[in-house]
């Protein structure tokens, strides 16, 4: 599979590579990266051919946005395919001494706040310019309106009209002006899709974990409303967060949390399969998402250089159809998910 080749994004003039640079573990999640590592990373995956980045506040409380920043407005911006998120304004701690980076193992040390009203919509997108050092992104991305991230369906609720009545509007003006090329949003968890798309006219999802070799649920109900609405989709959390990347090994994660018995025995036998048809867990992984024509890419993340050159390597790597069918028969991949 070519990892470079072309796909569109809704009806946006916007191609996409089918692999690009998931940057959050660059903001250390669970593990602290150092400024030579995340740089040799991002040069790595430079000069292997990547040019999709994606970003977010979040990610790092900014940290993200500044080491990709620092690398890429140092390369051709004609080459360069931006995303970054709205959603969390960030700001200096009250108190400082007592600062908790949550489950972030570093980061920078800055609170945040969600507002998706359209004056944050716009403060974020203007800070997160100034972070990244760059005059303007490719693709901004709605991030975290979800109940995992809000707590509650009321949150959850009050967000959307926030977004309906003032975001939203950001974003489109944004879009109008040629300061944007597409508006899409992150989703975590189930359900959020047929919601988004019954208020808004959107290009793309960055759908994260629900898409994978892992579970395919997405398939009954927020794929076809995806089709049906023209919109694609960027594949994050294609490992589930290192399960299907590292395959049944102690501490594995699934979805940010270890593991549990059932996520890894589940995990152990797609793994004997694709030992079988002598495929690594990894490759199968990142190959399944993009053969659906509805996946404009997966942005897998790394904050090594071994770890950009084995993703590309797993793109790469020849998969029989077999494999596949085998899944499907043992009931480990749905009949329904396309494959060769």
């Amino acid at each position: 599979m070519d990892p470079f080749a072309l796909r569109r994004v809704g009806r946006t003039q916007i191609m996409l590579p089918s692999i690009g640079f998931g940057a959050a573990p660059l903001g250390e999640l669970f593990t602290r990266v150092n400024e030579r590592d995340a740089e040799d990373t991002l040069g790595a995956a430079w000069d292997a051919g990547v040019r999709f980045y994606d970003t977010a506040p979040w990610y790092g409380r900014g940290q993200s946005e500044h080491r990709v920043g620092r690398f890429l407005y140092r390369q051709p911006r004609k080459d360069v395919i931006l995303s970054t998120k709205v959603g969390r304004v960030l700001s200096a701690p009250r108190h400082p001494e007592k600062f908790d980076t949550g489950f972030w193992a570093g980061g920078l040390h800055f609170e945040h706040r969600f507002d998706y009203s359209y004056d944050g919509v716009m403060r974020a997108y203007e800070d997160s310019l100034q972070r990244l050092g760059m005059n303007r992104v490719d693709l901004l991305v709605i991030h975290d309106l979800d109940w995992w991230h809000q707590g509650h369906e009321t949150m959850v609720a009050a967000k959307l009209v926030e977004l309906a009545n003032g975001g939203y509007r950001a974003l489109r003006e944004l879009k109008e002006n040629g300061l944007i090329g597409a508006i899409g949003a992150g989703i975590n968890e189930l359900g959020m899709i047929p919601r988004f798309l019954d208020m808004f006219a959107l290009d793309f999802f960055v759908l994260a974990l629900r898409y994978t070799l892992g579970e395919q649920d997405s398939l009954d109900i927020e794929l076809p409303r995806c089709a049906e609405n023209n919109v694609s989709l960027v594949i994050g959390g294609v490992f589930n967060s290192g399960l299907y990347a590292t395959g049944p090994t102690p501490g594995a994660k699934y979805n940010y949390a270890d593991a549990t018995p059932e996520q890894m025995e589940k995990a152990r036998r797609i793994d004997t399969i694709c030992q079988r048809h002598s495929v690594p867990l990894a490759a199968a992984a990142l190959q399944f998402p993009l053969h659906n024509p509805l996946v404009a890419s997966v942005i897998p993340g790394a904050f090594r250089p071994e770890q950009v050159q084995a993703n590309l390597a797993h793109v790469r790597r020849d998969i029989p159809a077999d494999l596949w069918r085998e899944l499907k028969h043992e009931g480990l991949l749905r009949a329904d998910a396309p494959t060769p």
